[in-house]
Formats: structure tokens, sequence, C-alpha cells
């Protein structure tokens, strides 16, 4: 149980209030920086575990259990503590940038789901390369966003409102990222339904 790799694991969980606690003040931009850190930091871990586990053959069910929950934590409580905050928020569309969030955590919370129906019917969901892309950009987004608190700041939600969008670059990249992440989960999301709806009297 105590394993390295189920170590990092719960460490990557134990830390998840920190980092939403770092994520809290949008105008402490050394806070933002010290979250983007620690959030790639998370990031390693979660790369490190898995593979110290199949390295090692230390594969256990605890681990397998507790990696995909701590991930879908970890991007839950940086969505949602960064829409608090005005962090999707951006030019244009204002804060419609929080429909691609929303998009992301619902197809977490229905996917889990289905993999759980699934799993009582001994019917394994492989992992798509696309929904592995997805999950890159996903992280890719979030870690944008975080890191433009503290480059940037507070986002600006129109040109001119606080500079020219080019000012706010980083932010920008994190916004677009969590779109094309948002679009890449509809279609993985309706992939894993449409196996599941195989399997549904």
């Amino acid at each position: 149980m105590w394993s390295l790799p189920n170590i990092l694991t719960i460490s990557r969980i134990a830390t998840i209030p920190l980092l939403a606690f770092l994520l809290w003040w949008p105008d402490w931009r050394f806070g933002y920086l010290l979250a983007f850190l620690l959030y790639c930091a998370m990031g390693i871990t979660d790369y490190f575990d898995g593979m110290l586990a199949r390295a090692s053959g230390a594969v256990s069910r605890l681990g397998i259990f507790l990696d995909p929950i701590a991930d879908k934590i970890m991007v839950a409580a940086v969505i949602l503590v960064l829409t608090a905050q005005g962090f999707l928020r951006g030019p244009f569309v204002g804060d419609m940038h929080v429909i691609a969030g929303l998009i992301i955590l619902v197809r977490e919370i229905a996917v889990s789901g289905l993999r759980e129906f699934l799993g009582g019917l001994q019917v394994s969901v492989p992992v798509s390369k696309l929904a592995k892309w997805k999950t890159a950009f996903q992280l890719v987004a979030l870690g944008a966003l975080i890191l433009g608190g503290a480059v940037h700041g507070q986002p600006c939600t129109i040109r001119g409102d606080c500079g020219p969008l080019a000012s706010q670059w980083i932010h920008l990249v994190g916004l677009a990222s969590l779109w094309i992440a948002a679009v890449m989960t509809l279609v993985t999301g309706w992939d894993y339904l449409r196996v599941g709806l195989k399997h549904m009297d």
C-alpha cells in the first residue's frame, strides 16, 4: 500500500487544498507563481507515479483507484477556483469561457460514472490517443491560466480594458487551449458513451 508510487499519488491529493489556497487571491501574483510551480510539481509526480509503478511492478489496486481520482480532483479544484476568481473570463465573450470549463467537468463526472457502470460488467474502456491529447491540452490550459495570473494579473475582458490583448497573451493561450480541450472532451465523451450504450438495456 505504502509504495513510492502510492505515496506520490496521495501527496498530490493532499497538496490540492494548498493549490486552491494559493489561487484564492487573484491580486496576489506571487501566490499565483507559487501555485504554478506547485501545479507543475503535481504534474511531474503524476507522470512519475505511473511510470515507477509499471517499472517496479508495484501497480496496486489502491494506485489504480487513486490516480485518476487525484487528477480529476485537481482539475476540478483549479477550474472552480479560477472561475470564482474571474480567470475564465476573456475578450469578446466575457464569462462565456466558463462553458469550456463546465464541459470538461461534466465529462469527467459522466465518464467516471460510465467506467464504474462498465466495470461492474467486466468491460474495460481503454484510453484513446485523442483522450490523451485532450488531457495534454487541458493541463496546458490550466497551467497557462495560472501562469497568466502570475505574469499579467487578473485578465482583461475587452480590448483596451487594461491594455492590448497582446499584453495578456499567456492568458489567451490558456483560454484557447481550454476550448480545444473542451472540443476534444465532447468527442471523446461521445466515444465512451457509444461504448457504454452497447451494454445498456
